[in-house]
């Protein structure tokens, strides 16, 4: 009796998980979205602005920064991470949703034995084949979230990648124009040696002549001495930037780079900002975060659905033959079994996975709402950052105007003896500091326009990704 009684109680009891179980799963899906600000509060009052190209480098018009950003897209190794990694994720989605197919398994064996009989010992031959199939119903869509979690999973993986163009490109243009600077400073350096050994050689024939006294000698020397230490601070600069752009183009350190100029270009003029509402859609950081975001929640319905039960169906066909006596007995059979399998004591586990997957759904929430923060922080910083460098420089170009006026006539001065050697001094170590920090400054507004570049995103990246991904 209970025989018959049992497809009618299995029914039963999945009919009352059904309508009790339902209720447990996860019914939030809140928009994470912070309100984000209509404009940036640092934006300048420019009404016209240029459109950034597709390869945003090319606002440059640098065609050696070119040919190393293309070496950088092939050869960087944290690139070759990045796809392996979206490899791993990519195989991770087809072995999660493997799980909403059947699995179907051939199965054969063979086997010879001996065993004794009341009249002698007979031996025999025993074979069977079969194909066996096995399906778990997703009644609560645990299978299916798994699933959607590998998915997203892999357009995370996809969004790092795009981070990675987007990142290492302004990295490499960043290390470009330092190496640039450090040339420029060396060469000030040189030329400044220069001038002070054409000074020091005049002060010492007025020494000699007994026009000045020794300490204009020593002080002059002092200047020189000062300037002569400044080269290696630059070149020990230069040597480590190049250095690191050798590493970032998948070289060793040492070998050459192309391109060695020691002039800075001018800064490209400013381009569109847009509003902080197209962060959303450009930045694949943002996106990213989003992403693990959505793969949480979908983890959070697949440990819930854990918890529920389990309906799997079992099937098997197949023939066997076995020649033990005189006639052998050979035929084809066959299975059909269906079981429900209902989760009734774990010691807490499969709750305890439930409160991890909520409190880990919590974490990527405030992530997201944090790399939003930050993208809105990155552009607001980057916009003050080239305001203030554009308006340093200007005033730094005074400076050196100034300083380069005051040496010249600080020398005519001392040259004919109107004043003694320390102005030509103070003006020497003035006008070189002067010059030397407008060098900086130039490329740091470079590095301004790389930076809020950066914080801008863009969507370039979309068809590096896809182009790399299907090599």
């Amino acid at each position: 009796m209970i025989e018959q009684r049992l497809p009618a109680l299995l029914c039963g009891l999945a009919l009352l998980w059904s309508t009790a179980g339902c209720s447990l799963l996860p019914t939030r899906h809140a928009d994470p979205t912070t309100e984000l600000p209509s404009v940036y509060q640092n934006l300048p009052g420019q009404t016209e602005t240029a459109l950034l190209p597709d390869s945003w480098w090319q606002i440059f018009a640098d065609p050696i920064l070119d040919q190393l950003m293309a070496e950088l897209f092939g050869q960087n190794l944290d690139l070759v991470q990045g796809v392996a990694r979206y490899r791993q994720a990519e195989a991770q989605l087809k072995s999660t949703s493997s799980g909403l197919w059947p699995a179907l398994n051939a199965e054969a064996a063979l086997s010879r034995d001996r065993q004794p009989s009341m009249v002698d010992s007979v031996t025999g031959t025993n074979y069977h084949y079969s194909l066996a199939a096995s399906y778990e119903i997703d009644l609560w869509n645990k299978i299916g979230s798994r699933s959607d979690a590998a998915r997203y999973d892999l357009a995370t993986a996809g969004d790092n990648l795009k981070t990675l163009y987007l990142s290492l490109s302004a990295q490499l243009a960043e290390l470009y124009f330092l190496a640039r600077e450090q040339r420029a400073q060396i060469a000030l350096t040189d030329a400044t040696i220069a001038s002070f050994q054409d000074t020091l050689t005049r002060v010492e024939w007025r020494y000699q002549q007994g026009l000045v006294p020794a300490l204009d000698l020593y002080q002059a020397r002092q200047n020189l001495a000062s300037a002569k230490a400044q080269r290696p601070q630059f070149e020990a600069t230069l040597a480590k930037t190049e250095h690191a752009l050798a590493v970032l183009l998948g070289r060793f350190p040492g070998e050459a780079l192309s391109g060695s100029s020691s002039v800075l270009p001018d800064p490209p003029d400013p381009f569109q900002v847009g509003l902080p509402a197209d962060l959303l859609t450009r930045r694949p950081d943002i996106q990213a975060a989003l992403h693990r975001l959505q793969a949480s929640d979908a983890r959070v319905t697949a440990a819930m659905a854990d918890r529920l039960p389990a309906i799997n169906l079992l099937a098997s066909v197949g023939r066997s033959r076995s020649e033990m006596s005189t006639l052998p007995i050979e035929g084809s059979f066959y299975s059909l079994a269906g079981s429900l399998l209902q989760p009734i004591f774990d010691a807490g586990r499969r709750r305890a996975e439930v409160e991890r997957n909520e409190a880990v759904w919590q974490e990527n929430l405030a992530a997201f709402q944090k790399t939003l923060l930050q993208s809105v922080q990155e552009v607001e910083d980057a916009l003050v950052a080239n305001q203030t460098t554009n308006a340093r420089i200007q005033l730094l170009q005074e400076r050196v105007a100034a300083t380069s006026a005051s040496l010249r006539l600080s020398e005519e001065r001392y040259l004919k003896g109107l004043s003694d050697y320390l102005p030509v001094l103070t003006a020497q170590g003035l006008d070189f500091s002067a010059q030397s920090n407008l060098l900086a400054a130039r490329r740091q507004l470079l590095t301004d326009r790389i930076s809020l570049v950066r914080a801008l995103g863009g969507d370039w990246m979309n068809q590096a990704v896809e182009h790399r991904l299907e090599q």
